[in-house]
């Protein structure tokens, strides 16, 4: 077999159909437009997800509102609360936070919220503290550290 020789299977293609071409050629005068609207006019198509007067998809649905900025930072949550389970004078940063599977994501920081109260004293070194949790530490006895 030589390059030339080379065909597709029998009935793999077929002739174009020439539409508006007489109406021996099986598609003429109205070519399978109809007669008269929207469809039978040159440059009569809708646009994509046209819907004829409902509410177009794009419109129902919620999630496209608003935007999202690209730089936000989103933390692992540890209330004071949930501290208990340390020991006094203990450490608590991102890997013994982990260790207690308290977190959600361990590629993200970690903020201390000052939901509770804390009786014990720690040594706490995370990304971010909140101003009410960083006092009821220090008034526990414990020292806070921030991790850059």
């Amino acid at each position: 077999m030589k390059l030339h020789e080379l065909q597709p299977n029998e009935g793999k293609t077929k002739n174009r159909k020439r539409v508006g071409r007489g109406i021996s050629a099986g598609q003429g005068k109205t070519a399978g437009r109809g007669t008269k609207g929207q469809g039978a006019r040159a440059g009569g198509a809708t646009r994509l997800y046209h819907q004829g007067g409902n509410l177009p998809f794009y419109r129902r649905l919620p999630f496209k509102r608003g935007f999202t900025p690209i730089d936000r930072v989103e933390y692992n949550e540890v209330n004071l609360d949930q501290l208990v389970a340390f020991g006094t004078n203990q450490e608590v940063n991102p890997e013994t936070l982990s260790a207690a599977r308290l977190l959600r994501d361990n590629e993200k920081p970690v903020v201390i919220l000052g939901r509770g109260n804390l009786g014990i004293a720690l040594k706490v070194r995370v990304h971010r503290v909140t101003k009410g949790a960083q006092s009821k530490i220090e008034a526990a006895g414990g020292s806070v550290e921030i991790i850059e």
